[in-house]
């Protein structure tokens, strides 16, 4: 019951029946070369001539009757039709001679493709002539097969001649799809393969039914011809259950595709979403345009369609926009939580009347796509407002030059790729009496002046400089390529360069400008620093160029480079560092102390952070502000950092044996990760001391960002393949970025005090906590809030969805032999367990 021809449900476009003129043309005049030259080679026939014309008048009906008792199946943005072709050749080839079977194909399948065009399809003359000459030509040349391998008029049926009939049944199969698939193709403009194997699929699933009833008929006519009466009931009942298979397959082939299409749409980009979407609906609904109106939260609206190249075509129209009125087109309004996010529009092919499935496919997909573009507008609004807060966060709001935090953590990362001994210069400038140009102008006309000297002295920068207002009127120039000139003691010198670059800022400067109406001429005064990129970091570097600016101010001239003869804290940190490498090596004065943190909904202990502290036999108590930044600049850095983690595996370990397994966090430098040796130093600690990895929390700070060595790249891989935790420390304070976040898999992030202590008053750094913790939830991390001093901050961070926190409103620092009780008392009184530092699961 196959080999019907490929048509649509209904006529298409003139433009797709043009296409397919010339092959109407070239099939037209195979079939009527079959017609005419089949009786010519046919030979002679044992049947008297009326008997003859009886027998193609019988088979001409048979052929009619197969064409009339069709199924359609829809393919594509057509169709074809699956009929009982091959059980009228057999029969046919049975009663006539093989020559006749194509004008007795011509008549029969004329008259029913006739009586389908007007009674049922509405077809014009040029389908019906294609169908009629496609099956007359396929008829054909399967008469021909079989007649090559036996001749079957009148013979009994026997192995070789059921042999012959079935490849004759299979060729005629081979060719109805062949001309079907081209046709369509051609008319579509689809692609080949698709919609062959889709022909296949429903011709191959009755193939064999027809050719096994066209075997039974030739047996009931050799018997008994009124066998035959019992072939319509049993026909009848045999295309009722291939009707109900078509539709099952094709029921269960639409819903997985649309599945498929539904499934496709899970992006958080809305580019992405858009570009699944269309893609998805034109191949799910076969349509020959889609177009997609994407609203935003702003307001505005975007209006995307695949171009015919299939790239993204996408253009902004007004809010209020309407496409014009198409009879063709559905249109599904997208609305998502109550919020109209858009609207799609499906251009179907005039070949397709779209019934109660697609309509209902349709307004799946459209309430799939609302879900998909509603969360993909909310993810792209918050990492805009992420964006912007990382850029705030890291900007001068009135300058737009980095701020004095970015000033420091991009410079020491600028430093660390530079040679020990690479010149670097660091140029320190403030604005000569700009207080009286805010008390006498106003502070209008002093921040007018600050732009004009921050962008004259952007205007100076060369390629790999660092420019940043610190704050008031100082702004810093750091230049890692200073020249060297030669000096008659055979070295070489930086400062002569610097003092030269330094002079011309100054004469830049200078030259008057008129602010708040008042013509003047600004005066600076300039600190200079030359050293070497290894010997000291950003805030070495800053402090000895305040120092030389101070001298500039008190010499009365413009100009001073730094002097360490008059830098009394120079050698009291080379003292100081002294005195830590003896402290190294003793055991009771670099001593932790710990800081637990909490779950804001159980009060459970959710880690402890360990601090370090120097009884210094002469200075007394000393807080790591007071050595950390001397340390990190010098090559104690590596034994101090070791001194750190064993101290605190060794308390993470008398955890174990309490029955306590709470994660402990240590500071790490982002020098460090500059040792390749520390990832195995970190595993060796931790089989001493016999504690799990995950327990060992390493805090990074967000200057790691800003380097692309793949040194710290792989330093940070080889820890988290032992299994130690990272996390950001200070998030939100440095270069913080989307993109930090994908190149360095982290498993927690800690807000830094200042947001937690001003979010309460302040709308900005309530804004930064918000999306902090909204971003850390969204890549399944865990979120801690540093700085906790009051109940209001806790309530506040509860609110935002905050998982946990640490402060003095619950703990302040504690000696180590005072911890243990604290943590047990937390956890005894606790109703939940502790969370993971990470969801299951993410990476």
């Amino acid at each position: 019951m196959t080999s019907g021809p490929a048509w649509p449900a209904r006529p298409s476009a003139p433009s797709g029946l043009r296409r397919i003129v010339p092959l109407t043309g070239a099939l037209l005049t195979l079939a009527i070369t079959a017609v005419v030259l089949g009786p010519i080679f046919a030979g002679g026939s044992p049947a008297e001539p009326s008997d003859l014309l009886l027998r193609s008048g019988i088979v001409a009906g048979v052929f009619a009757a197969g064409q009339l008792a069709r199924l359609r199946v829809r393919t594509g943005s057509g169709g074809f039709s699956v009929t009982w072709g091959e059980a009228a050749l057999i029969v046919g080839l049975h009663l006539v001679p093989a020559g006749w079977l194509p004008a007795a194909t011509l008549v029969g399948a004329g008259v029913a493709w006739s009586i389908l065009a007007v009674f049922v399809d509405r077809r014009g003359v040029l389908e019906v002539l294609h169908c009629v000459a496609s099956l007359t030509t396929a008829v054909g040349v399967a008469a021909a097969v079989t007649q090559a391998l036996a001749p079957p008029l009148g013979a009994p049926l026997s192995p070789a001649l059921a042999g012959a009939l079935l490849l004759g049944a299979a060729t005629y199969l081979a060719t109805t799809t062949a001309l079907a698939t081209v046709t369509m193709a051609v008319r579509h403009r689809r692609p080949v393969v698709p919609l062959l194997l889709g022909i296949l699929r429903g011709k191959l699933l009755m193939f064999a039914g027809n050719v096994l009833v066209g075997l039974a008929a030739i047996v009931m006519i050799d018997s008994d011809p009124r066998w035959l009466l019992l072939v319509p009931p049993a026909l009848w009942l045999l295309q009722q259950t291939y009707l109900h298979r078509f539709r099952a397959d094709d029921e269960r082939q639409a819903w997985s595709t649309l599945a498929a299409a539904v499934n496709g749409l899970n992006r958080l980009d809305e580019r992405a979403v858009v570009s699944a979407a269309l893609e998805s609906a034109a191949r799910l609904f076969q349509a020959e345009r889609v177009e997609l109106d994407v609203t935003r939260a702003d307001g505005s609206r975007r209006r995307y369609r695949l171009a015919p190249d299939g790239e993204l075509a996408v253009r902004a129209v007004p809010a209020d926009s309407r496409p014009d009125s198409d009879s063709g087109r559905y249109d599904v309004e997208l609305t998502a939580g109550g919020i109209r996010v858009g609207d799609l529009r499906v251009r179907f092919p005039s070949s397709v009347t779209p019934g109660h499935r697609e309509r209902a496919a349709l307004s799946i997909f459209g309430a799939a796509l609302a879900t998909a573009l509603h969360d993909a507008i909310i993810h792209r609004e918050l990492r805009i407002l992420t964006s912007r807060s990382a850029y705030e966060a890291v900007h001068d709001p009135l300058t737009k030059l980095v701020n004095r935090a970015a000033v420091l953590s991009k410079g020491d990362v600028a430093l660390h790729r530079l040679a020990h001994d690479h010149p670097v210069a660091l140029l320190l400038l403030d604005i000569n009496n700009f207080k009286e140009v805010n008390d006498t102008l106003g502070h209008a006309a002093g921040d007018e002046l600050l732009q004009v000297t921050a962008g004259r002295l952007k205007a100076s920068m060369r390629p790999g400089e660092l420019l940043g207002r610190l704050g008031g009127d100082e702004f810093a120039l750091l230049i890692t390529a200073v020249p060297v000139r030669a000096d008659v003691a055979g070295g070489g010198s930086s400062l002569p360069a610097a003092l030269r670059r330094a002079r011309d800022l100054v004469e830049r400067l200078a030259v008057p400008v008129e602010v708040g109406g008042v013509k003047m001429s600004v005066e600076a005064s300039v600190g200079v620093v030359v050293a070497g990129a290894g010997t000291a970091d950003m805030t070495e570097l800053l402090r000895r160029a305040d120092i030389a600016m101070y001298q500039a101010k008190d010499g009365g001239s413009n100009i001073a480079s730094y002097d360490s003869g008059r830098d009394a804290a120079s050698t009291d940190q080379l003292a100081l560092l002294a005195e830590l490498r003896e402290a190294l090596v003793v055991d009771d004065q670099l001593v932790l102390h710990l800081q637990p943190a909490v779950d804001l909904v159980t009060g459970r202990p959710t880690g402890v952070e360990a601090l370090i502290r120097w009884h210094h036999p002469r200075r007394g108590t000393l807080g790591p502000g007071d050595f950390v930044r001397a340390v990190e600049g010098s090559d104690l850095l590596a034994p101090f950092t070791r001194y750190v983690i064993d101290r605190a595996l060794t308390v993470a370990a008398e955890w174990a044996r309490a029955g306590l397994d709470v994660p402990i966090s240590v500071n790490l430098s982002a020098r460090s990760l500059l040792d390749p040796r520390l990832p195995v130093e970190v595993g060796e600690s931790l089989r001493r001391h016999q504690v799990p990895a995950r327990r060992l929390v390493l805090e990074i700070t967000e200057t790691v960002v800003m380097s692309e060595l793949d040194v710290i790249d792989d330093v940070l891989a080889e820890l988290r393949a032992l299994g130690v935790q990272l996390a950001v420390d200070d998030f939100g304070t440095g270069f913080s970025s989307l993109s930090f976040l994908a190149r360095i898999a982290v498993h927690e992030l800690k807000v830094d005090r200042s947001f937690v202590m001003g979010m309460v008053d302040s709308p900005e750094a309530a804004a930064i906590v918000r999306t902090t913790v909204e971003l850390a939830h969204e890549l399944g991390l865990r979120v801690v809030a540093e700085g906790v001093e009051t109940a209001d901050q806790r309530t506040a961070l509860a609110a935002l969805g905050c998982t946990s926190a640490q402060g003095y409103h619950f703990f302040k620092p504690m000696p180590a032999d005072k911890i243990v009780a604290v943590l047990r008392n937390l956890s005894d009184s606790a109703q939940a367990q502790i969370l993971p530092l990470r969801a299951d699961g993410a990476s």
